[in-house]
């Protein structure tokens, strides 16, 4: 279902064989996702590469993860949106919310540009 494997201090996680991030599966996605928030300063990517569409509660844990990243002074974002999920966080006005990149690469390149 989930994949978290860690690169140089990045968490990045991935839903595998799946293609939808939905209410069958956002409950467990987010209590294992959140755990990472124990620590203080957890850097996680969450690549959405290969998801072709979220309901509101996949959107749901993104709004969790993001306040645990917050509370624990962590970062949390998001990369390769596929265009139609890009379209549901742009009508849902939550592109401006997240931190969302294009590629993998960007992603975990702008975590150097922030230190």
């Amino acid at each position: 279902m989930i994949t978290v494997d860690e690169k140089g201090g990045i968490l990045i996680a991935r839903l595998t064989s799946e293609d939808r991030f939905n209410a069958l599966i956002a409950d467990r996605v987010k209590d294992m996702l959140l755990s990472y928030y124990a620590t203080p300063g957890t850097k996680l990517v969450f690549d959405l590469e290969g998801i072709k569409f979220i309901d509101s509660s996949g959107f749901g844990v993104f709004l969790s993860l993001m306040k645990a990243a917050n509370n624990s002074n962590g970062k949390f974002k998001i990369c390769n949106l596929k265009p139609d999920v890009m379209e549901l966080f742009q009508v849902l006005q939550l592109h401006n919310v997240f931190d969302i990149y294009n590629s993998f690469d960007e992603c975990v390149s702008s975590f150097k540009e922030e230190q």
